[in-house]
C-alpha cells in the first residue's frame, strides 16, 4: 500500500467552521507522528489523550487519532499494547456518555456503536467540556452525507495495478452463458433507466416479447421490476428469472400482458409448469395486498405453480443480528451458549435462505425454468438467485467469477446498499437498515465450509468484502442502484474494491481449490450442519483472534512454499547443464526437466 505524508490539519480546508474546529486547529500544532500509515488522500483531523474502556482488559490510557477516514487508538503503556483501527464508515452511532456532574470513574465520555459487531467506549476528563471537540468532529466525519461532506471514496487517491471497474462487463457475461439464443434476446430498452430506474441498462428478455410488451408488464410489477433473465443452463436451457411482486392489490387485479409474459418464459425451454418462488412467508405476501402488492394466483397464472419459501423480511433480519451481537460482544457466556444462539434465530434464517436457493438450483437442474421474487426484488431475491447460481455454475466459485456474481446480482440489479447499510448517514434508527448482504456472505461461507475444495477464494476475501461494505473506502458498494452510481460518477471518481483484491490476488486464494466445472453443489441446509461464523462475528474477542489461523491451511501454505523453494533449486541446477563440469548432472536431470513438479511430488512431508 502506498504511503502518504502526514498533512498538518488546515482549518481553511475543513468544513467545521465553529469553535470546535478552532480547538482542533490548536490541537494540530502539537500532533505527534501517527503510528499507522495513512492512505493516499487520507488526512489527519485531530488527536487527543483519552481513556479507552476495553471490555477485555479494562481501562487503557492512550491517544486517539481521527482522520477523514478512520478512528485510530494506540495505548500509551499497556503491555501488550492495545490498538484500534476503525474506518469511520463502520460507525453507526456516536453518543455522549455521562454529563459534567456524573460520578464514578470513567463515567464521562463517548459511546460508539459500530456496524461490524463491536462497540467502543472512551472516557475523558470531566472539566472544560473536554469531549465537545472530538464528538463534533467524529460525528461529522463518521456521517459525512448528513453534513454535506463527501464520502471518503471520493477523497481517496489510491492507485492499483488493476482496474477493478473492468471486472464485470454485462455483454461478456451474457456471452459466457451462451446468450443471446433463438429464445432469449438482449434489450437496451432501459438504456436511460426509463423502464425501471433501479434495473441495469442491459437486460435479457424472451425473444417473443416486444418492447411494448415489456412496458405493459412493467406497469404491473412493483417498481417496474419486470421478470428478466439472470442465468441460463447451457444444456437444458432452463432459466432463472428475477423480478418484483405483481401489483394485485386487495381487489385482485389482473394483467393479461403479465400473465402472457410469464407463459412465454415457460415456453422458452418447454417447461410444463413455470415455478414461481416467492421468498416471503405466505401470510406476508397476503398482507402485502393491502399496500397494493401481492402474488401470482393459481386461477390467473394457470401454467405456473407458486411456492412460498418463508424467508422473513428486512426488519426480522435486523433484529436477529442485533440479538446475535448481544450474545457475542463483548463476552461469550459459555454456560448458556447454545440456547442463547438459538434465541437469536440467526442460523435458522441462514438455513431458510440456503434451503430456498437449493430448491431453485434443483428445479433448474431438472430442466424447469423458475421466476424468483420477494416484495421489490432487491433483497431476498438477490440472495436466492446469487446463491442458486453459485451452486449451479462453477465460474462463480472462482475469485473473479465471484466478483462478477456480486457486481451482477447485487450491485447492478439494485440491492439498496445505501439504505441497508446507511453509508455516511447519521440516522442509525432508520427502518431501512438491514444485514441482508451480510447474511448472503454468511451463506457463502457456510458453503465454503461444506465444500472446502470447491471455491477458489478463501475466507479472507469474504471478510474483506464485509469490512469494505461498511468502510466507504471504495465505490463498489455505494448507493442503491446503477442509475444513482452513474449520477454520482462512481466509476470515474472512486476506486473499485476489486482493484485492491486483484492487485494482491494470492492473498485471497484457497490453497485447497480443485476446479470441477460441471459439479452442482447442494449444501446441507440443516441446523446440524450449519455453524456460527465465529472468525467474523466474534473476531474482536482476543481469545478468538488468537485461534483464527487454521493450522491445516498454515501447514499447507508452508508446504507450497517448500515446494517452490525446491523447484527453484532444481531450475538452478538445470542451468548448470551447459557447464562441462556438470555433464554428469545433465543426464540425471534431463528426464525430469519437462516436469519438475513430478520430481518434487516424491517428497513426503507429513502434516
Amino acid at each position: 500500500m502506498a504511503s502518504a505524508s502526514i498533512p498538518v490539519y488546515n482549518r481553511s480546508n475543513n468544513p467545521l467552521e465553529n469553535s470546535s474546529s478552532q480547538n482542533a486547529s490548536r490541537e494540530s500544532l502539537k500532533m505527534e507522528p501517527l503510528a499507522v500509515t495513512l492512505l493516499p488522500g487520507e488526512e489527519r483531523v485531530i488527536d487527543k489523550d483519552i481513556m479507552y474502556i476495553c471490555p477485555f482488559s479494562g481501562p487503557v490510557k492512550g491517544k486517539v487519532f481521527i482522520t477523514n477516514y478512520r478512528l485510530y487508538f494506540k495505548s500509551a503503556d499497556a503491555d501488550p499494547s492495545v490498538t484500534l483501527n476503525v474506518p469511520l464508515g463502520a460507525i453507526g452511532r456516536v453518543e455522549k456518555m455521562g454529563g459534567a456532574s456524573s460520578r464514578g470513574e470513567n463515567s464521562y465520555g463517548l459511546d460508539i456503536t459500530c456496524k461490524d459487531m463491536r462497540n467502543l467506549r472512551f472516557a475523558l476528563k470531566q472539566e472544560g467540556h473536554s469531549r465537545r471537540d472530538i464528538f463534533d468532529i467524529l460525528f461529522r466525519y463518521a456521517f459525512p452525507l448528513s453534513h454535506g461532506l463527501l464520502l471518503f471514496a471520493y477523497l481517496s487517491q489510491e492507485k492499483y495495478e488493476e482496474n477493478g471497474w473492468s471486472v464485470y462487463k454485462p455483454m461478456e457475461e451474457f456471452r459466457r452463458q451462451g446468450l443471446p439464443t433463438d429464445k432469449w434476446r438482449i434489450t437496451f430498452i432501459n438504456d436511460n433507466y426509463e423502464l425501471c430506474d433501479t434495473y441495469p441498462t442491459i437486460l435479457v428478455v424472451p425473444f417473443k416479447a416486444t418492447e411494448e410488451d415489456l412496458r405493459k408488464v412493467s406497469t404491473f410489477r412493483s417498481r417496474g421490476r419486470i421478470p428478466v433473465l439472470s442465468w441460463i443452463h447451457r444444456e437444458n436451457q432452463a432459466v432463472i428469472c428475477r423480478c418484483s411482486q405483481p401489483l394485485v392489490g386487495m381487489s385482485g387485479k389482473r394483467n393479461k400482458d403479465d400473465e402472457r409474459y410469464l407463459d412465454v418464459i415457460r415456453e422458452a425451454n418447454g417447461t410444463a409448469k413455470l415455478t414461481i418462488y416467492d421468498a416471503r412467508p405466505s401470510v406476508n405476501a397476503v398482507a402485502n395486498k393491502a399496500t397494493g402488492g401481492g402474488y401470482e394466483g393459481d386461477d390467473t397464472y394457470q401454467n405456473a405453480e407458486l411456492v412460498f419459501l418463508d424467508i422473513h423480511n428486512i426488519h426480522v433480519m435486523r433484529e436477529s443480528l442485533k440479538k446475535l451481537k448481544d450474545i457475542v460482544y463483548p463476552n461469550v457466556e459459555e454456560s448458556h451458549w447454545l440456547s442463547s444462539l438459538e434465541s437469536t434465530h440467526w442460523l435458522e434464517h441462514i438455513k431458510l435462505v440456503l434451503s430456498g436457493a437449493i430448491q431453485v438450483a434443483d428445479k433448474i437442474s431438472g430442466g424447469n425454468s423458475v421466476v424468483v421474487h420477494c416484495s421489490d426484488g432487491w433483497d431476498r431475491t438477490a440472495q436466492l438467485t446469487s446463491l442458486a447460481m453459485l451452486m449451479l455454475d462453477s465460474h462463480y466459485r472462482t475469485l473473479r467469477g465471484f466478483q462478477v456474481l456480486l457486481e451482477k446480482e447485487w450491485i447492478s440489479f439494485g440491492h439498496k446498499f445505501a439504505s441497508r447499510i446507511g453509508h455516511g448517514d447519521k440516522n442509525h434508527a432508520d427502518q431501512d437498515r438491514s444485514p441482508i448482504f451480510v447474511q448472503f456472505i454468511d451463506c457463502v461461507w457456510q458453503m465454503t465450509k461444506q465444500f472446502p475444495t470447491a471455491f477458489e477464494f478463501n475466507e479472507r476475501l469474504l471478510m474483506t468484502i464485509l469490512d469494505h461494505l461498511f468502510s466507504c473506502r471504495f465505490g463498489t458498494f455505494l448507493y442503491n442502484c446503477e442509475s444513482a452510481r452513474d449520477t454520482n460518477e462512481v466509476r470515474s471518481k472512486t476506486v473499485s474494491l476489486w482493484s485492491l483484491v486483484n492487485s494482491d490476488s494470492t492473498s485471497y486464494l484457497n490453497p485447497f481449490y480443485t476446479p470441477e466445472s460441471s459439479r452442482v453443489l447442494y449444501p446441507v441446509a440443516s441446523m446440524r450442519h450449519l455453524e456460527l461464523w465465529v472468525t467474523y462475528y466474534i473476531r474482536w474477542n482476543p481469545r478468538i483472534r488468537q485461534q483464527q489461523q487454521s493450522p491445516v491451511e498454515q501447514r499447507y501454505m508452508e508446504l507450497l512454499a517448500l515446494r517452490d523453494e525446491y523447484l527453484k533449486k532444481l531450475e538452478e541446477l538445470q542451468l548448470t547443464d551447459s557447464s562441462p563440469n556438470s555433464s554428469h548432472l545433465s543426464n540425471s536431470s534431463a528426464s525430469n526437466a519437462a516436469s519438475p513438479t513430478q520430481h518434487i511430488n516424491h517428497l513426503h512431508t507429513p502434516f
